[in-house]
């Protein structure tokens, strides 16, 4: 390990996702070696969730330099170089800089729904769904909106388009995150040209000085170089000096790209979910859908192939400001919490509860959820006085509603368009906990479901993998043969089948969640922020 690290011969994958920024370590067998965590949360900013500039930087640092640390720790020597380093962070979202490289707003986030009428507009123009998320909504958006701002732009990207640019200069974009900002002629792999020419006949009469098609990032896919660490970048990532410039840098992903990776399901048939503050399926598609769903959205792997995405954007936001409330009682009491261990011993809770949570019910929305038509997030715990609230329905509750909408999104693969899916493989931060998140997924999905070793860190380490791809494929070598044949055949993985008494418990819950939407929509019509003061 240690003549690796002095040699050079190792990946650095970074993820900037929605709770944390993580920095991960890898060998030549992709064996994690080190890793550095750093802490964060969005916040409602002037009606868009965002993260502030400095804390992008700021985090990113926190996390490398706590790498390195372990890396000295561990190993006794200095991180000074490695192979190749790769870039991820939370699928798209708005980035948008001027010439000067300036952000001219602060980053609009996957999380905004505010985009509704130019996400409409698109989707009948191209004949193809726009999610509200994807940046040329938020584009289109700010153009219907009138803002100053659009004028100016030189450059729009993602997040993880972003931390690639400030480290490397270059304009470059993974094929996966790509697929998110405009739709991808995948035979072609480039920016469809004949949506970028609807786009602009669109916005013609506002005379802008650019083109689309100048002011995206021109793709890249799994295995192609993406430019190399510059002396700037070098500096932004690690102040101390002591990382050098000039190493290779793989095509930046977002966490959807980074998760089929990390979970092998790059391969056509192949499914697996990404649960943290949102949550989402993913599923390589044999063929195109029979139609556009509202529900489903269609982008691609990191190597090119279409997926079918469901995603809904609140999933473990509520479970974990709970967990935050029971540290505080742990404080109130004069002990020390241990976050893990509240984590674990509360989950493993949810395993002696009634099936269906005792007649519970929870939405933990903080943001608005499209798939149930719930246009302001309120997160409510609802029960009944003949409900039976006691600790373990408690937690039984919130994670059967982690995974309640997703769901939904499930029910139309298979109903509608008769997908088969045999088998989910899983991972992010909610598996930290492995065996109850595990056992209450695979009830809510009806599904068994696999989580391998790496599920808690497997964004960054899937995009440290994506950096060893790059730098040790062999001709003609696919990401899916890497993977499977390089990368997998080490990795321990845990399958669990539902059980029909938790599956029948879900199924009850689920009827009651449909049926109390109506609370939910009501809560984000009444309990506003102008009225959450005193009188």
């Amino acid at each position: 390990m240690k003549t690796a690290i002095i040699q050079g011969r190792t990946y650095l994958g970074i993820e900037l996702g929605s709770t944390r920024i993580k920095a991960v370590l890898v060998n030549d067998t992709c064996e994690q070696l080190a890793s550095g965590l750093y802490d964060w949360e969005n916040q409602l900013i002037a009606g868009y969730w965002t993260y502030s500039q400095d804390e992008i930087v700021n985090g990113l640092q926190k996390a490398y330099a706590r790498l390195a640390m372990e890396v000295k720790n561990r190993y006794g020597v200095l991180l000074t170089r490695v192979a190749a380093i790769g870039c991820s962070a939370m699928m798209q979202g708005y980035i948008a800089v001027d010439k000067t490289g300036k952000l001219l707003v602060p980053f609009r986030t996957w999380r905004n729904m505010t985009t509704a009428a130019a996400a409409a507009q698109l989707t009948e123009r191209f004949q193809f769904k726009i999610p509200q998320r994807w940046s040329i909504a938020h584009l289109f958006q700010a153009v219907l909106n009138r803002e100053e701002h659009v004028a100016q732009i030189d450059y729009v990207t993602t997040l993880a388009g972003y931390i690639h640019w400030r480290l490397t200069g270059e304009r470059y974009l993974g094929i996966g995150d790509a697929s998110g900002m405009f739709p991808v002629d995948l035979t072609k792999r480039k920016f469809d040209e004949n949506k970028l020419a609807i786009f602009d006949n669109l916005v013609a009469q506002r005379e802008y000085s650019w083109n689309l098609i100048d002011i995206l990032p021109t793709i890249r896919v799994a295995g192609e170089s993406a430019g190399h660490l510059s002396v700037e970048g070098a500096q932004l990532l690690d102040p101390s000096g002591t990382l050098e410039a000039g190493i290779p840098m793989c095509p930046p992903e977002g966490d959807g790209g980074t998760g089929t990776v990390a979970t092998n399901s790059v391969n056509i048939r192949a499914g697996n979910i990404s649960v943290g503050t949102s949550i989402f399926a993913q599923f390589v598609l044999e063929k195109e859908l029979s139609k556009i769903y509202p529900e489903i959205d269609i982008m691609a792997t990191p190597d090119g192939k279409p997926v079918g995405i469901i995603l809904t954007n609140n999933c473990s936001g509520d479970i974990n400001a709970w967990v935050n409330l029971f540290r505080e009682f742990y404080q109130a009491m004069g002990l020390a919490p241990d976050m893990d261990r509240i984590y674990e011993t509360l989950f493993n809770k949810a395993m002696d509860a009634e099936p269906d949570g005792g007649a519970l019910l929870s939405y933990g929305y903080y943001s608005a959820e499209s798939i149930t038509a719930v246009d302001v997030g309120r997160p409510l715990f609802i029960r009944c006085p003949e409900s039976r609230f006691n600790l373990s329905n408690f937690m039984r509750t919130h994670l059967f509603s982690a995974f309640a909408a997703l769901r939904l999104g499930m029910d139309i693969l298979t109903n509608g368009e008769h997908i088969r899916i045999e088998q989910i493989k899983a991972h992010g931060g909610l598996f930290k906990t492995r065996l109850p998140a595990q056992k209450i997924c695979a009830a809510a999905l009806d599904t068994p479901v696999s989580v391998m070793a790496t599920a808690g860190e497997a964004g960054a380490w899937g995009m440290a993998v994506l950096a060893s791809f790059m730098v040790n494929r062999k001709d003609a070598e696919t990401l899916s043969s890497y993977l499977s044949d390089r990368v997998f055949v080490r990795l321990e993985e845990q399958i669990i089948a539902p059980e029909p008494r938790d599956v029948e418990g879900f199924t009850v819950f689920m009827n009651r969640y449909k049926q109390g939407l109506a609370i939910e929509r009501t809560a984000g019509e009444y309990f506003m922020e102008d009225n959450l003061s005193d009188g």
